[in-house]
């Protein structure tokens, strides 16, 4: 405990797993962590002290299975070995930490998740704008920004760091800043100085300056990036040659889309159980590193023309081209992680069948090369130069290691034989010892008589000769007893120990010579990591765009027209995900959608609950992204002039832990799309307003639509769902907002939605047969439908000229016009049936008083 108590202190932010024989134990708070995580029995034990201690324990040969629980729990994992062998020493056994896990610092397979990058995020609080990096050390990826909080904020939420440090003084800043969803670890404040950082980074690069990487003149996400190089060393972390470049990301190269975009539209996560996103529906990657890239795509599409056609040609190509697409799908489908295992490689983790994958990998990777060259497809044959040859890589793994070797050196052969002449000779050795063995116990029993003796081994005392008793009269003098048993003696021999000692000095022998070749070629694969690292990034691409045409053949996706202008025109559209999730018996309906910047720059959508409003703002939403994503779309065709940033404002939920309603939600929202918008903007807008009373949603939607079409630098593209009618009116005031609804038809009582858009607006939104197909009672039901009918009897629209009034005086200032509602009605019919000039000073206060009761008052 004391040996304990000392490594403890060393790491006491992080789970001690401490290594007793055969068992990883925990003690005291790591103990009651423990047992509720891995769901372990919990006990405790005195070690001769007054005080127990708690005690939670697992076989060494689970650690694969519990340590990926215990990181997905969000702890800090420190593994503490015994780091000699126990029989070679009469004291305790000499421990110690050989390495620390956590949720952002990971190899372990069974931790990361294949499709998905396991990145570590420093966060740096500057003076005018905040530095983030993004580390995986998995992969060797490094990536640089620094911006507003809303930009980084957006960055953590596209790139799911699974560890974010900062500050330790920024601790209520940073949750206050970004949330508590994030697993978060606080450093001490020096780390994040600029002379600090600077350095640790030179150093890790071998450079004089920053410049190479074109980010020396982001000061503050430098100090992120090199508190993120920092941790690694402070978890034991040392060798990560495979981080061998550090990336900016360029705001300006992509799509904006914020986090409230990233998590309305549902791209790559959904806040729903079972929910399905974009990515499951166009991902069908052949390799984990295809994958993870898709997700980047997704999330940071392009602005760039030239880029997205390329991509789109490549796609065109290989949709075309169904015997080479299947043909590359196959060979990538034969690729391991190669991005994951060189970077095990560099760190000198990787295991022998991983090598074995990886030579095979190298392998299809000049198959792929092969067939990319011979296409005609000047594109393909780009990509295909890109593909550096590895051929002296592949023969050196062929000529050191065996074609099927065991998992580690400890459990069997490794490396080849024909490469080391003391090691063929120690295998031959070792091979024929059992022919050995049995010649002798032939030879013995012949010379002896003992026709029943038997020759064998245990741990005690070696080898041995086991007589029965009815044979111990014939046993030879030279022959030393070593062993007394009930029915029989054993015993040893001369030449028996001779053996013993040869071919126990053998095994050992063997496993030191393998060890110092396997690590030798360990030294040599690291001289390549660059290369395979490029033609890692090379193969993702090549198995995203295989990914894309595969997609646009099975779901019947066409191709885009790319444009440097602000018109989008969609026909035939359809929501990608909706139209997976249908019966066999039912077709998604598609509709076309178009806006210009000088006709019909507003679209106001109106129509019933449940009728697809919501659905046609996401696909248009969707069908943009996947097209500058350089992706088919779910269309019949598609005019898109580029667009640089999306903003959506769909749904309704409350942050009830921030103290915020959902009308303040909506607000925030709504705030940040105003605030950033442009005229290459799209901009989505579901049920603006409807968090508060009647009349100030009605104002508030009003006064953002007409923003948006009024003010110079916001003159976007955008689809505006609501159920305020009033805002129909629009459309005779400002030239550019056009009235759309969503069809519908009333046979009798019933409803059938037709969910294709039409002009005009509607007049109902059918809420009351919304509720009778969820079940309403029918007492309810019936109630609706009377106060409906009163309802639209006392309400008078608005009067447009006193809107139109309104707009001219007020020019980008909030509308205010006059709404009736029922009470208001029931006053005026009480006003105008008043005779004024018969009525007496006592009846006129008894009247005022009973209207001064119809409002509310006393």
């Amino acid at each position: 405990m004391k040996q304990y108590n000392q490594i403890k202190t060393k790491y006491p932010d992080a789970l001690l797993l401490f290594r007793v024989g055969d068992f990883y134990e925990t003690f005291g708070e790591d103990a009651i962590k423990a047992s509720k995580i891995l769901g372990i029995v919990l006990t405790k034990r005195n070690n001769g002290s007054a005080n127990a201690i708690e005690l939670a324990g697992f076989p060494h040969h689970s650690l694969e299975s519990y340590l990926p629980k215990l990181v997905r729990a969000g702890q800090r994992v420190a593994v503490c070995d015994q780091l000699e062998d126990p029989k070679m020493t009469k004291t305790i056994v000499k421990r110690g930490v050989t390495e620390i896990v956590t949720p952002g610092v990971a190899y372990n397979d069974q931790v990361l998740n294949s499709k998905s990058n396991n990145f570590l995020a420093a966060v740096y609080f500057g003076k005018n704008q905040f530095g983030v990096a993004f580390l995986d050390v998995s992969t060797g990826e490094f990536l640089i920004a620094e911006g507003q909080q809303d930009y980084i904020h957006k960055l953590l939420q596209s790139f799911k760091p699974c560890e974010v440090l900062y500050p330790k003084q920024k601790t209520s800043d940073l949750k206050e800043t970004f949330g508590t969803s994030f697993h978060l670890f606080k450093l001490e404040d020096w780390v994040f100085s600029s002379d600090f950082t600077n350095e640790i980074l030179n150093k890790h690069f071998s450079t004089q300056s920053l410049k190479g990487f074109g980010i020396e003149n982001m000061s503050d996400g430098i100090i992120a990036a090199g508190a993120a190089l920092h941790y690694l060393a402070e978890t034991q972390n040392e060798r990560t040659g495979h981080v061998n470049k550090i990336q900016r990301i360029e705001s300006g190269n992509h799509v904006w889309l914020d986090r409230f975009t990233i998590r309305n539209l549902e791209l790559v996560h959904s806040p729903h159980e079972n929910g399905v996103t974009l990515i499951d529906i166009i991902d069908r990657t052949q390799t984990a590193m295809g994958g993870r890239l898709l997700k980047r795509w997704t999330l940071l599409p392009l602005i760039d023309k030239k880029q997205i056609d390329r991509r789109l040609n490549i796609v065109d190509h290989l949709r075309s081209n169904e015997v080479i697409l299947e043909r590359l799908r196959f060979h990538l489908s034969q690729l391991c992680d190669l991005e994951r295992v060189i970077s095990k490689v560099a760190v000198a983790r990787v295991n022998p069948k991983e090598l074995i994958t990886l030579k095979n990998t190298l392998l299809q990777t000049q198959q792929i090369q092969t067939l990319l060259e011979t296409s005609e497809h000047k594109p393909l044959q780009e990509l295909a130069l890109k593909l550096l040859s590895m051929d002296s890589t592949v023969a050196v793994l062929k000529s050191q290691l065996l074609e099927d070797p065991a998992i580690s050196i400890a459990k069997g052969a490794v490396m080849a034989h024909g490469i080391h002449e003391e090691l063929d000779e120690l295998r031959t050795l070792s091979a024929n010892g059992k022919q050995y063995l049995d010649e002798l116990e032939k030879r013995e029993a012949d010379r002896t008589g003992i026709t029943s003796l038997k020759i064998a081994f245990n741990n005690v005392f070696g080898y041995y000769i086991e007589v029965r008793n009815t044979h111990k009269d014939k046993v030879p003098e030279e022959w030393i007893r070593k062993q007394t048993l009930v029915n029989a003696e054993r015993y040893i021999t001369e030449e028996l120990k001779v053996y013993e000692t040869k071919i126990l000095s053998a095994e050992g022998r063997i496993a030191e010579l393998e060890t110092n070749l396997y690590n030798q070629l360990i030294v040599k694969l690291q001289e390549d990591i660059i290369p395979i690292q490029q033609n890692a990034a090379t193969l993702a691409s090549i198995d995203c765009l295989a990914s894309f045409a595969h997609v646009a053949k099975e779901n019947n996706y066409n191709k885009p027209a790319i444009f440097e202008d602000n018109r989008l025109h969609i026909l035939a559209g359809r929501h990608p995900v909706i139209e997976k999730q249908l019966g066999y018996d039912e077709n998604y309906v598609p509709n076309d959608v178009e806006l210009t910047p000088d006709d019909q720059q507003i679209i106001m959508i109106s129509g019933p609950n449940m009728s697809g409003k919501s659905a046609l703002l996401r696909q248009t939403a969707l069908i943009v992204i996947m097209a500058q994503m350089g992706s088919f779309v779910p269309a019949e065709a598609a005019h898109i002039g580029l667009v640089d940033k999306i903003f959506t404002r769909v749904g309704a939920s409350d942050n009830m832990s921030a103290g915020e309603s959902t009308f303040m939600v909506e607000m925030n929202e709504t705030s940040s799309i105003l605030n950033n918008v442009t005229a290459s903007s799209l901009v989505i807008l579901d049920e603006i307003g409807r968090g508060t009373s009647t009349y100030d949603g009605i104002s508030i939607a009003w006064a953002i639509a007409e923003y948006l079409h009024q003010h110079p630098q916001a003159r976007c593209k955008t689809l505006f769902a609501t159920h305020y009618h009033e805002l129909n009116e629009m459309t005779n005031l400002f030239p550019r907002i056009k009235n759309y609804s969503i069809a519908v038809k009333e046979i009798g009582k019933k409803i059938i939605f037709l969910r294709k858009l039409i002009p005009g607006g509607s007049e109902h939104s059918f809420g009351i047969h919304v509720a009778k197909m969820a079940g309403m009672p029918k007492e309810v039901i019936q109630r609706a439908e009377i106060m409906l009918g009163e309802l639209e009897k006392s309400h008078k629209p608005a009067e447009q000229a006193k809107i139109k009034n309104s707009v001219e005086s007020a020019g980008m200032q909030l509308s205010i016009f006059q709404l009736d509602d029922p009470t208001l009605q029931n006053i005026k019919e009480e006003l105008i049936k008043l005779d004024i000039n018969s009525l007496t000073p006592v009846e006129a206060l008894m009247k005022l008083n009973e209207i001064k009761r119809m409002v509310g008052g006393k």
